[in-house]
């Protein structure tokens, strides 16, 4: 047996889903506990879901789109990077209103969110746009640009007084009824035989979640990033309660099937594989 790879993604909606393995619960028990069990390097959206396809991770909080392109995955249940309203941190952001642009660069840190926006654009908002991959600067996307896919962390620095701005989280439950998924935790199946077989995966990351959601565990996580990235603690304790969602229900994943079909439908992404749980039978757990 051997400590699993854990790949994640070192941006605020992510804080509460690593506590214990930052933190721990009183004492750091559970911090020690996953050291012995999990080794954890951070990356983008994107640099976690390569790591799982090339092999060097075993578990990552992959970009939902990223499940349509790496064979062999199983999801842990019950935790997601969701939004069941305006998110705040995947915006459209544009010099012009939305029927007008015609240009689009895209922060591909994500292509979650890059398969989102050619989604929204061919479904609802007229086709026809012109993408570009850019690295997340809006005053260098906008210089080029008619409109610019900024997301994570810099999404919510967004001065939304200079420029217009499409929330996509809410576009997208606007005109579908559903929550959207930007992300998971998933498992490449054929590291489940490695795994010590006391640990229960499932059980291991929804409880870190938990902690992290705990109110006097919120309160740090608050006064650690807002610092960092120029917000209030009420900004960022509002965006961890009440933009994210992370849940992985039966309505989100109704809304992550969707969204399989309709990026498939026009070219987007290929099509999705069956959505694959990982349950007690797929490897040795308590």
């Amino acid at each position: 047996m051997r400590r699993l790879r854990i790949s994640a993604i070192s941006y605020l909606n992510t804080a509460p889903l690593m506590w214990d393995f930052e933190h721990g619960v009183a004492g750091g028990e559970n911090k020690e506990k996953n050291k012995k069990n999990f080794d954890v390097s951070y990356t983008l959206p994107s640099g976690c879901a390569r790591a799982l396809q090339t092999g060097t991770a075993d578990i990552g909080i992959i970009p939902a789109a990223a499940y349509a392109r790496i064979p062999g995955l199983l999801v842990l249940p019950g935790v997601a990077i969701a939004s069941r309203r305006p998110v705040r941190s995947i915006l459209l952001v544009s010099r012009v209103p939305v029927d007008s642009i015609r240009t689009v660069a895209l922060d591909t840190s994500s292509m979650t969110s890059v398969a989102l926006t050619k989604v929204l654009f061919e479904k609802w908002l007229g086709g026809g746009r012109t993408y570009t991959p850019m690295s997340p600067d809006i005053d260098a996307m906008l210089a080029t640009h008619d409109a610019a896919l900024v997301i994570g962390d810099p999404a919510l620095q967004i001065d939304r007084s200079r420029f217009l701005t499409l929330d996509l989280a809410q576009e997208w439950i606007r005109q579908t009824g559903k929550p959207f998924v930007f992300a998971f935790w998933a498992v490449r199946h054929g590291a489940l035989p490695e795994a010590a077989s006391s640990v229960g995966l499932a059980e291991v990351f929804q409880q870190s979640r938990d902690h992290g959601l705990a109110p006097e565990n919120l309160d740090r996580t608050c006064r650690e990033w807002a610092p960092r990235l120029g917000l209030t603690e009420s900004d960022v304790r509002s965006y961890l309660t009440e933009n994210i969602y992370y849940q992985l229900d039966a309505d989100c994943i109704q809304g992550l099937k969707l969204f399989y079909r309709y990026a498939a439908e026009i070219g987007a992404l290929p099509a999705a594989p069956e959505l694959c749980l990982l349950r007690t039978a797929d490897a040795a757990m308590v």
